[in-house]
């Protein structure tokens, strides 16, 4: 009776379970400096700059190091990633990799 019980209690859980994101992103705390060109959602906020939400997350990561590493020579990302650590990148890969990329013009 109480494996009934509990197997009837899983399956009322498990669509609220599958709806919860298991990857959520927090918001990482150097996302600053990144923002003020490419917005803290990934929509870029001056002109020029791409817009990172809803890119690759292995793009995202590989790129943040290149840039932080000069293997892609853009001096004000460098300057602008300074030393940040890996961990630190990867949370700003995560963060903007999980924004939704919204149409110009929208909210």
């Amino acid at each position: 009776m109480r494996i009934l019980i509990a197997a009837l209690c899983l399956t009322v859980a498990l669509p609220g379970l599958a709806q919860t994101p298991t990857s959520a992103a927090a918001k990482p705390s150097r996302l600053g400096l990144c923002a003020a060109c490419h917005g803290d959602t990934g929509m870029a906020v001056m002109p020029g700059a791409p817009n990172l939400a809803g890119q690759r997350l292995d793009y995202l990561r590989q790129a943040l190091k290149d840039y932080r590493d000069g293997r892609r020579d853009v001096p004000v990302m460098r300057a602008a990633l300074g030393p940040l650590s890996d961990a630190e990148l990867d949370a700003l890969a995560r963060w903007y990799s999980a924004q939704t990329l919204t149409p110009a013009g929208q909210p």
